[in-house]
């Protein structure tokens, strides 16, 4: 059974994956995009390190940071 917290942190990216994401124009610089690599950490590693895993990765992406393909551990 899923803890409450994995998913609230899935319910979350889903709201955005599905509702804010499609407003903005796409500008990710790795594949698999953040949000799919983040749901992906989430189920693989649980909420606590795939939500570490998550971050780490959202903090890498910025203009003078890496690009391509980049899976979860």
């Amino acid at each position: 059974m899923k803890s409450l917290f994995r998913r609230l942190l899935l319910t979350l990216l889903w709201v955005y994956r599905h509702l804010l994401s499609p407003l903005k124009p796409p500008t990710c610089r790795y594949q698999p995009t953040c949000s799919a690599y983040a749901v992906q950490a989430i189920e693989r590693h649980g909420p606590w390190r795939g939500g570490w895993l998550a971050l780490r990765r959202i903090g890498r992406c910025h203009p003078w940071g890496g690009h391509g393909y980049d899976p979860v551990p």
